[in-house]
């Protein structure tokens, strides 16, 4: 969540984030809110100094009545009576107030909660992912995206699916029968090649870059979604387990990432300076529902509800600078790794409406596969690239709502942290450009070299 303060001292800049990321939040009303809690809270802080104070008045004016002459005491005794009647009616007050602020706070933190965090200066105003900006671009040294196919390779490709079913590596028909609607079964081979991109991708970010490798529940609750960022504004995208209808004491929800449980581990913690940065990376399955994604990508591997994806995680110092490099860096171990897979791909600088409302900045990584496009005069899709990974920038945001801080070593206060996140690997999606790239004349698939000693040394499919 976006800082108080910042927003007290500066509610324009908030108002131009919202318009910016398409973002419907009242915030002159968060404002308004925020004035009449403090308010509420100045009252009720000044009537418990006003019952401490009529403590020890009560004290000190039953001494005096002791020692004061008769003529003196009936004065006193209704002093006494006026004193003593008052904690009766702070306490009424008090409970009438304390109502006022529940009620309060919970309306300002709605709404707090929906203020999205501004993007940085540098990031491009636009609408929607239309409007995302390329910044650079690799191709393989066998594979160039400005050519077709059939000139990189010499034959007409087939798509994942086609390849899949020749091949027998999934099943859609049984996973349906099973789950429904983009549901699969990986067999075979199909499995094989999909851990060996998880285990390849996981194995680098421990064994090459350093990255604690931590367990997550995928199966969290609501505190915890919050926290994250993930709710209220992405609450139609998640699974739910109802468990207080079965007499459970909470919800729990499904996570669609590995995210959710690397930031949530530190939840309401204070973290030791010294071992800052946090770099924790993990293997998770994840769930998304796809709400308002019908029709689209209904095809193969794709779009689905369930798969498997490598995470990585930095939780760091709160200082801008050092969140960009992170940044750098974690964008360039998946460039690293896609590279060493020899798959084509591009980064997407995105503007405003795509950043969602947590991200200060994110850069999108996207995968050529064959299969999608626009098809040719013959019939044959032309190629495109498909969103593989996202590199996200939170800056203080996350922390946040998380409450996740560090002790600053020269003043000793405690310092909101900050986040940055970013894709390894997700599969079964990158299976597709990994089939469709590397797939032969004669129906086989030659599995990348990078991927062979996860594969038993096996060199081909079919």
């Amino acid at each position: 969540m976006i800082d108080l303060k910042q927003l007290r001292d500066d509610p324009g800049r908030f108002r131009k984030a919202a318009a910016d990321k398409g973002v419907v939040v009242d915030i002159d009303e968060v404002l308004r809110l925020d004035a009449a809690l403090r308010e509420a809270q100045t009252e009720l802080q000044n009537l418990v100094s006003e019952k401490n104070r009529i403590g020890k008045e009560i004290g000190a004016l039953a001494g005096r009545l002791k020692k004061a002459p008769d003529a003196e005491k009936p004065a006193l005794q209704q002093e006494m009576q006026r004193l003593q009647a008052r904690p009766t009616q702070i306490k009424l007050r008090e409970g009438e107030l304390n109502a006022v602020v529940g009620d309060l706070d919970a309306k300002r933190l709605d709404l707090w909660l929906r203020i999205p965090q501004p993007a940085d200066a540098d990031v491009p105003v636009g609408r929607d992912a239309e409007d995302n900006v390329e910044i650079r671009r690799w191709n393989s040294t066998w594979f160039d995206t400005a050519r077709s196919f059939v000139e990189n390779k010499g034959f007409a490709p087939r798509s994942h699916v086609e390849i899949g079913k020749a091949l027998n590596l999934f099943e859609f028909e049984r996973g349906v029968k099973m789950a429904g609607s983009r549901s699969y079964v990986l067999v075979g081979d199909g499995m094989r090649l999909h851990n060996a991109v998880l285990r390849y991708a996981f194995d680098m970010m421990t064994n090459e870059h350093g990255f604690t490798a931590l367990s997550v529940p995928v199966l969290v609750r609501e505190p915890v979604m919050v926290g994250t960022g993930f709710f209220p504004a992405g609450r139609e995208q998640a699974y739910e387990v109802r468990e207080t209808e079965r007499g459970g004491g909470h919800d729990l929800y499904l996570t669609g990432t590995g995210e959710v449980g690397l930031m949530g581990y530190h939840q309401d913690e204070i973290l030791d300076f010294d071992q800052l940065p946090r770099r924790y990376t993990t293997v998770s399955t994840c769930f998304r529902r796809e709400a308002g994604a019908a029709g689209k990508d209904t095809t193969g591997l794709y779009r689905i509800h369930q798969f498997d994806k490598v995470e990585q995680v930095v939780i760091c110092r709160a200082d801008e600078a050092e969140s960009r490099r992170w940044h750098q860096r974690m964008i360039g171990f998946v460039e690293t790794l896609l590279q060493r897979l020899e798959l084509p791909y591009r980064l997407l600088q995105c503007c405003t409406g795509d950043l969602g409302p947590k991200n200060a900045d994110m850069v999108d990584i996207e995968t050529w596969m064959p299969s999608r496009g626009e098809a040719d005069a013959g019939g044959t899709p032309r190629g495109a690239y498909g969103e593989t990974h996202s590199a996200s920038r939170l800056y203080d945001y996350q922390c946040r709502r998380l409450n996740i801080r560090y002790r600053d070593p020269d003043s000793g206060k405690p310092v909101v942290a900050h986040s940055l996140n970013n894709t390894v690997a997700a599969s079964p999606r990158l299976l597709i450009p990994i089939l469709e790239l590397y797939q032969n004349e004669d129906g086989s698939v030659t599995i990348p070299p990078a991927l062979r000693p996860y594969m038993n040394g096996q060199e081909r499919i079919g």
